[in-house]
């Protein structure tokens, strides 16, 4: 004896609803996000004269310490 069941109908638009959900989550990801003020963008460098800091990344920064140039 077989038994069987009678799967229930799926549409179309279903497989599509998950994607929208899961596109509302990113954007509502990004929009709390840009609420917040963004990312911060500091690094901690290390200078020659033994100061560790943190800094704003930028392409050079200056030891606050000696004043030397910290390029990356």
């Amino acid at each position: 004896m077989q038994l069987t069941a009678t799967l229930p109908h799926r549409h179309r638009r279903d497989r599509h609803d998950g994607r929208s959900r899961t596109r509302n989550a990113v954007l509502q990801t990004l929009a709390r996000a840009k609420r917040s003020g963004g990312p911060e963008d500091h690094a901690l460098y290390s200078c020659h004269c033994g100061y560790a800091f943190k800094a704003e990344v930028t392409t050079s920064v200056g030891c606050p310490h000696c004043g030397t140039s910290q390029a990356w």
